[in-house]
């Protein structure tokens, strides 16, 4: 059974037993997590879409790690001007670990 998802503006299929890194969420570590969004659902069979979202669907996850992803360096440069600037950044995520989906 797999499920189409959408969170933090983006997003994901899924099906139980999954491992995806999403935008960063405020629960802890080890916290129970329900997406309620659900955008489609398909089994073998037979494929629910969502008219925007399936009713009554329902996907859970538990969440593993709160991490960063790795460094992007930023250059920002004006010719003739005597400007650069240079810049780091790194976008946190959520790990998350899928369960169970529930249709």
């Amino acid at each position: 059974m797999f499920a189409i998802i959408e969170t933090g503006g983006k997003q994901y299929l899924v099906s139980a037993g999954d491992r995806i890194k999403i935008e960063k969420l405020e629960e802890k570590e080890g916290t129970k997590i329900k997406f309620d969004q659900v955008l489609m659902i398909g089994d073998g069979k037979k494929v629910t879409i969502g008219q925007p979202l399936v009713k009554e669907a329902l996907v859970e996850g538990k969440i593993l790690a709160q991490d960063k992803g790795p460094k992007i360096t930023i250059l920002k440069y004006r010719p003739k001007k005597r400007y650069q600037k240079k810049m780091g950044h790194r976008q946190p995520y959520s790990q998350v670990e899928i369960t169970e989906i529930k249709a």
